[in-house]
């Protein structure tokens, strides 16, 4: 069982920046892919970003050219570096841990940005 922890979080004004950061309890190496997801309220939750063990990365079409993923595999950590936001990117953020056996998730970070 690994145990994911974000932090970063917090009230931002748009156009300003936050850095997630996602601790875990184990190695990375043994997943698949990490990632990055939020729920804004009265929405699903979304993917914003994934990081393979390769370090191929996906986006989201809305972050591209503004987040940026990044692991640290010596350290067991997943960052989320966001620039530039924009009120819709309001919402918990969550990390993930994709494997074979299943998935994993922490209990979310808050993000509100203000305009």
């Amino acid at each position: 069982q690994v145990r994911l922890v974000e932090s970063g979080g917090g009230l931002v004004q748009a156009g300003g920046s936050l850095r997630l950061s996602c601790a875990a309890s184990g190695s990375i190496r043994i997943f698949a892919a990490m990632g990055w997801y939020r729920q804004a309220p009265g929405k699903q939750r979304e993917l914003v970003a994934s990081i393979t063990t390769g370090d191929n990365t996906n986006y989201a079409d809305a972050v591209k050219g503004r987040f940026t993923i990044s692991r640290d595999n010596a350290k067991n950590m997943v960052y989320l570096q966001m620039n530039s936001l924009k009120p819709e990117d309001t919402a918990v953020y969550y990390c993930n841990a994709k494997s074979n056996w299943g998935d994993y998730w922490g209990q979310g970070t808050q993000v509100t940005v203000s305009s």
